[in-house]
């Protein structure tokens, strides 16, 4: 199998795995237990939480635990207007975010609270001014992704960020694709709240985190128990939660080798494509990108026909977000780039890993060719 997926998953590294399977068995106690077991599982959850905090530069206090990305940007943007509580709010976001991010503004919208979608420009690029402009002086938060999941293109997050502070209002980002690709420094990008997932980066899935500065107004979403500094309840998965932060660990210490190399890998691909095929337009490939994701359409070709073919000889990639995997709905991406619906639906993501190699790469281009090729010849011929 070629696996040119990332962005949806990653495998587990083996250093992750060895790192998580003494919590399951002999140091298994609950984190929140006074015993000897319930000790062993909250150093182990303290020290997971320094260590990535380490990786973003911030405090371990300012890391809460979640069981996903999701979870993390629904506690973002829920917590945020809740801490607001009996004043109106409104909320400043970007029309390519993350499902997880868009349909919590639409639920949040239809209780109330007012929500303003920013468009991108052609390169999928959110203009820091159109930012600045669409404030209220109802505004309490603006949420914008760090890196686009299906075209792997980064925000203005320090140009965003700084209209925000000089605002007194919160920003949140959602990192989940640029964490372990590109440097992410809360300091230097200035950020109240970021949300950090594990399978992207190596590790488990279930297990996702939110970085809180110290002193954002946030309210917990999920409630019971006190867990997470009375931020998120729930009796913490620390298995998970280890595996998450070695896996942190190693991508700080192998980002800028992995950047490099698979930049350039990326980079040859697609010169490679679009020498042996015609009609073919790589997504934002004019604006910053982390370095292992490539969004390619293809003209006159539907993209589930050229994924199918894929599958056939082992390629796995996909037509944009796993999360709207089934959806008969184009790209709300690429539609706010400013594709047709045709071209947007004739779109693959294909995400680079650690381990693809540049013969994976050579047998994709050849498969790919193959398959417009075949796919183009029906269509014409129909």
């Amino acid at each position: 199998m070629i696996y040119l997926d990332h962005n949806a998953t990653t495998p587990i590294s083996p250093p992750v795995l060895q790192t998580m399977m003494p919590f399951f068995q002999e140091n298994f106690g609950n984190a929140s237990s006074f015993c000897r077991a319930g000790r062993i599982a909250r150093a182990g959850l303290e020290e997971a939480r320094a260590c990535i905090a380490a990786v973003i530069r911030s405090s371990p206090e300012e890391i809460v635990f979640t069981g996903s990305g999701t979870e993390a940007d629904n506690l973002a943007i829920r917590g945020v207007c809740r801490a607001f509580c009996g004043r109106r709010c409104h909320i400043v976001t970007s029309s390519i975010e993350h499902h997880a991010v868009l349909k919590t503004c639409e639920d949040l919208e239809e209780q109330g609270t007012a929500v303003t979608r920013l468009p991108v420009d052609s390169r999928g690029v959110v203009d820091p001014d159109q930012v600045l402009q669409s404030l209220t002086p109802d505004t309490v938060l603006i949420s914008i992704m760090a890196a686009n999941n299906e075209t792997g293109v980064l925000q203005p997050i320090e140009a965003i960020s700084g209209i925000a502070r000089s605002r007194g209002i919160l920003f949140h980002t959602d990192a989940v694709q640029a964490f372990g690709k590109v440097p992410v420094n809360v300091d230097d990008l200035d950020i109240d709240l970021m949300t950090l997932s594990a399978h992207k980066i190596y590790g488990p899935k279930g297990v996702g985190a939110l970085y809180v500065r110290k002193g954002s107004a946030i309210a917990p979403v999920l409630t019971g128990g006190s867990h997470e500094r009375g931020k998120r309840a729930g009796t913490e998965n620390i298995a998970a939660i280890a595996g998450f932060a070695k896996a942190a660990e190693l991508a700080g210490k192998n980002l800028a080798e992995d950047a490099v190399n698979m930049a350039a890998l990326r980079d040859a691909f697609e010169e490679q494509v679009m020498q042996r095929i015609a009609q073919v337009r790589v997504n934002g490939r004019d604006a910053p990108r982390v370095p292992n994701t490539s969004s390619m359409s293809f003209a006159s070709v539907d993209g589930e026909s050229i994924l199918l073919h894929l599958d056939l000889k082992g390629i796995c990639a996909s037509t944009g977000s796993a999360c709207a995997t089934g959806s008969a709905q184009p790209s709300h991406v690429m539609r706010a780039m400013g594709l047709s619906p045709m071209d947007a639906q004739s779109t693959i993501r294909f995400s680079l890993g650690r381990d693809t190699s540049q013969g994976d790469l050579d047998f994709t281009v050849r498969v790919l060719a193959d398959a417009i090729s075949k796919l183009r010849h029906i269509s014409s011929t129909a």
